[in-house]
């Protein structure tokens, strides 16, 4: 005999299941943080982030390149000062030297053409005191001095020369002579005060400079187409 059986079926119960993620409670409690904690700064410890310091110089070594370089500096200028004074020096020098070669030319042509009746042997003494070389040695033979008084005793006479002009032609540095020539002009007066007309001389003297820096009148004479 077939009983109906009936079975009784429990039922199933469905797992709730939900997406991931934070629950609604917990999402309203991230929600619910005040705006003001999370804008705030941060702490005052805390250190941009920025490329590492520089290494600082090594100061003392700086220091002592810069002395050096300063002293060097003084030191080149120093130099060039002090050659430029000492270039300064010789021109000066040299050129002292020239004037007085010159001036010893115009002084011998006119203690040779300058006198006065009461003066003659004082005036041919220093003209002769003041000549070495050729010169000295021509006006030391044959009593020259003495005829050359009693010359100037009988024009009756006084001579002035004047000097026009006088140049350098050149200096021999191994002999210590000179060259130079001078532009004279000799005016004679006689006893009663009367000038002749003046004369025109053009010449060549020599001017020897000694050891120890006395210049007398070496040699004299006469250019070409001079009188």
């Amino acid at each position: 005999m077939t009983s109906d059986t009936t079975t009784t079926e429990r039922p199933v119960r469905r797992r709730a299941s939900r997406a991931a993620g934070p629950t609604a409670d917990a999402a309203a409690a991230v929600t619910a943080v005040p705006l003001e904690s999370a804008a705030r700064p941060a702490p005052k410890s805390a250190k941009p982030v920025g490329p590492p310091p520089r290494r600082r110089a090594n100061a003392r070594r700086v220091a002592i390149i810069g002395v050096l370089a300063v002293a060097l500096l003084a030191a080149g200028v120093g130099g060039t000062v002090a050659w430029l004074a000492v270039q300064h020096k010789d021109v000066a020098a040299a050129q002292d030297r020239d004037q007085r070669f010159i001036d010893t030319a115009k002084q011998t042509v006119i203690n040779m053409f300058s006198f006065t009746q009461d003066n003659i042997d004082q005036s041919v003494n220093r003209f002769v005191g003041d000549t070495s070389g050729p010169l000295r040695d021509m006006l030391s033979q044959n009593n020259n001095v003495d005829n050359l008084k009693a010359m100037f005793r009988d024009t009756n006479a006084s001579s002035e020369a004047v000097i026009n002009g006088a140049a350098l032609e050149g200096v021999d540095n191994v002999s210590n002579n000179a060259s130079v020539l001078v532009a004279v002009r000799v005016t004679v007066t006689d006893m009663q005060g009367v000038n002749k007309p003046s004369a025109p001389y053009r010449m060549r003297v020599i001017v020897h400079e000694d050891d120890n820096g006395r210049m007398t009148g070496y040699d004299l004479k006469y250019p070409d187409g001079g009188n």
